[in-house]
C-alpha cells in the first residue's frame, strides 16, 4: 500500500502525512498503528485521537515526561515491545502523532532506527499549526479536519 506523504523522503522517516491520511490508511489497514506521543498531561487535557470506530485503540507512549521534559531513553525498545505485541511487523505503518509534528517527527526517527520502515509523521499533529494569534487548535491538526477525538 502506497502512503501519500505530504513531504516526500524526509531525513531520517518514512515521510509527514496529513491526519486524513493517517485516517484513511489506518481503517484500510488492519495492522497500522497510530501512536500519540504526547505527554500524559496532553492526553487527559487536550484529548485524544478516538480510533474506535476503526476497531482499534490509540498506541500512547511518551516521547518526553512533563515536567523533565527529558527524552525517554528506551524509547525505541518501548515502541518496538508495543507495537509487535499489537501483531505489527517493521513493514507495518506505524503514524506518530503529537501537539504539531515536532516530537512525533523525532519519534518516527527513533522507530525507523529501531528497523520500523514505515515510520510517519503525522506532520500537523493534534493541534495544528499557529494562528495569527499565536493559538492552535484552529489552523490545521487532527481535531480541525474533523476527525475522531475523545477528551477526559
Amino acid at each position: 500500500m502506497k502512503v501519500n506523504t505530504i513531504k516526500p523522503d524526509p531525513a531520517g522517516y518514512a515521510g509527514n502525512v496529513d491526519p486524513g491520511t493517517a485516517w484513511q490508511v489506518l481503517a484500510e489497514n488492519r495492522l497500522a498503528q497510530l501512536v500519540d506521543v504526547r505527554t500524559t498531561a496532553e492526553w487527559a487535557y487536550v484529548g485524544t485521537p478516538d480510533l474506535t470506530a476503526l476497531g482499534k485503540q490509540v498506541m500512547r507512549v511518551e516521547w518526553q515526561s512533563f515536567p523533565q521534559m527529558q527524552v525517554d531513553p528506551d524509547f525505541a525498545g518501548r515502541i518496538s515491545a508495543a507495537l509487535t505485541e499489537r501483531g505489527a511487523t517493521p513493514e507495518t505503518p506505524v503514524f506518530f502523532i503529537c501537539r504539531s509534528g515536532a516530537r512525533s517527527a523525532r519519534a518516527a526517527e527513533a522507530a525507523t532506527s529501531a528497523g520500523w520502515r514505515n515510520a510517519y509523521n503525522v506532520a500537523t499533529g493534534f493541534e495544528g499549526d499557529r494562528d495569527r494569534n499565536n493559538h492552535r487548535g484552529t489552523v490545521g491538526g487532527w481535531k480541525v479536519d474533523g476527525l475522531p477525538w475523545t477528551q477526559t
